[in-house]
């Protein structure tokens, strides 16, 4: 008996050497939503252009993005150029001023431009827990019947653009 006790570090050992070699390659920043399929969770929030309270019925109805950002996020000042062309081109952004102040957000989009139909308040970031969100930036891509069909998590970009483009269909 004593001597299988000896061995248990080495089974432990194996163990865990074998879970950590079939976690190699796989993509340490890819967390999947919990959302994808679900429609748009309930929310009441104010819309930072017109106070008004704006609810889910309130969104596009066609298909369109849900981007996550802030003024205090470096990441959101990378993204938000390429977030303007995007919009130039057609596609719908609803942009939520996540954890933000509103005189912040406005400054902000009045200097670098709006590239959302619609600016939605999560001062607190209770919608965003509701969706998962992990941080700013980060974009949902929401289908024509109002399903979550793709989350991507970090600034949207002329590389990643294609990926996330072909779900916006």
């Amino acid at each position: 008996m004593r001597k299988i006790l000896l061995f248990i570090p080495f089974f432990v050992f194996l163990i865990l050497g074998v879970f950590f070699y079939l976690q190699l390659g796989k993509d340490t920043q890819y967390m999947p939503s919990a959302l994808i399929g679900k429609k748009v969770p309930d929310f009441k929030l104010v819309s930072l252009e017109t106070d008004q309270l704006l609810t889910q019925e309130d969104l596009p109805k066609q298909a369109y993005l849900i981007n996550f950002w802030g003024t205090w996020c470096p990441a959101c000042h990378v993204e938000h150029p390429f977030l303007v062309e995007l919009a130039a081109q057609g596609v719908t952004l609803v942009g939520v001023d996540y954890k933000d102040e509103k005189a912040l957000a406005e400054q902000w989009l009045s200097e670098k431009g709006n590239p959302y139909t619609m600016i939605l308040m999560d001062e607190l970031g209770h919608f965003g827990v509701d969706l998962g969100v992990t941080g700013a930036p980060e974009t949902f891509v929401v289908n024509r019947s109002g399903d979550i069909v793709y989350r991507h998590q970090g600034p949207i970009t002329v590389e990643n653009w294609p990926e996330i483009r072909g779900y916006l269909q």
